[in-house]
């Protein structure tokens, strides 16, 4: 395709080289074209995979912006996500930040004012909305299917799966642990099926019970307990304005055999929806006096794609190429995930005081 879009990757760590570097190499019209990161190296090692060495190398990201791309990934520790975004929205590129969106509200509001400002495209990496299950319960709630949605559950459990690489560890550059790594995308996906997105107040609850274990049995390898900073467990109870609740779970390391990641129970009062796991999808209800269960990915019940299914990484790709060459619109916006950022924050707040956090 001539006239291919090029962006630029900030960050070339392990959410680079999973996601988001394999999703553009899959995208027609598309290419990295400039890499940056602290450690040279991981550049140098992503522009050969993924450019053929090609592409332009920096160890600073105010020099990658400075070259003529289309649009910036933000792929870098949460400390640094609002700083990032907003130097390259104010550059004049557009941006696909990883989630979550910033550590805190104030500062995703601040990336949202940018976006404002420079008129460019702003959007959150909640690949999670792009599965084929979550794609079909998003249309079943839109079309009303399951009525006035009035409680929720957002679950993100794990059962000894503590990321010890990088810095997920590091209260300082992360801002929390499993509650705004895995918790976010549970609590992003409740929301967006909802469709509401004005909470009341939130309580929460953090915990530091596992941290200092050793001998841990962990899929990847003992963590070092004095590195282990954030919280290993976090909960939440959320009210929205309408009275709506929505109870959010989230950890790496909790002794249950509950294990369930990115995954919403909604209720509401025409019918249910359940994710037992990622992928699956149950919807539930009353018709003709008898209850009923379908579960849409079972054969004879209506099928997610028709055709090949799509990875929810390379939809998400291709969903932002289309919206930066004006052919569709962006699917997760700003205004959104600086929601879900509001009320994580909220719940750490109450988790500290004690108290609830009225927003």
């Amino acid at each position: 395709m001539a006239n291919k879009l090029k962006y630029g990757i900030v960050g070339c760590g392990g959410i680079a080289n999973q996601k988001h570097l394999p999703a553009i190499k899959n995208l027609e019209g598309a290419e990295a074209a400039a890499f940056c990161d602290i450690i040279g190296e991981r550049a140098e090692k992503a522009n050969s995979e993924y450019a053929g060495g090609k592409g332009k190398v920096f160890t600073d990201y105010h020099e990658l912006i400075k070259e003529d791309l289309d649009a910036v990934f933000v792929l870098t520790p949460n400390i640094s996500h609002a700083e990032i975004s907003i130097a390259a929205l104010n550059a004049g590129k557009n941006v696909l930040c990883e989630k979550p969106m910033a550590k805190n509200y104030a500062e995703a509001r601040r990336m949202i004012e940018a976006r404002d400002k420079s008129g460019k495209l702003l959007t959150i990496g909640y690949q999670n909305r792009y599965r084929p299950d979550s794609l079909f319960l998003k249309a079943e709630c839109d079309a009303g299917t399951l009525g006035d949605i009035y409680f929720a559950k957002a679950t993100a459990l794990r059962r000894r799966a503590v990321p010890t690489w990088g810095v997920f560890l590091d209260e300082e550059k992360q801002g929390g642990g499993p509650l705004i790594d895995i918790g976010t995308h549970a609590l992003d996906l409740t929301l967006f099926m909802m469709n509401n997105y004005e909470p009341a107040y939130a309580v929460g609850t953090t915990y530091h019970k596992l941290n200092n274990d050793r001998a841990t049995g962990n899929a990847w390898g003992d963590w070092d307990p004095k590195k282990f900073t954030v919280e290993d467990s976090a909960f939440g109870f959320i009210v929205m304005k309408n009275g709506a609740s929505i109870i959010l779970q989230s950890s790496w390391a909790l002794n249950t055999t509950e294990v369930r990641e990115a995954v919403t129970t909604l209720s509401g009062t025409k019918a249910g929806a359940d994710m037992p796991i990622a992928g699956n999808l149950v919807i539930n209800g009353v018709k003709h006096g008898r209850q009923y269960t379908l579960n849409p990915a079972e054969g004879g019940a209506a099928a997610f794609y028709e055709g090949e299914t799509i990875k929810d990484t390379d939809l998400e790709a291709q969903t932002f190429a289309k919206a930066i060459r004006g052919e569709g619109k962006l699917y997760v916006l700003p205004e959104e995930a600086a929601v879900v950022t509001q009320i994580l924050e909220g719940i750490y707040d109450s988790a500290r005081t004690g108290k609830p956090h009225y927003f």
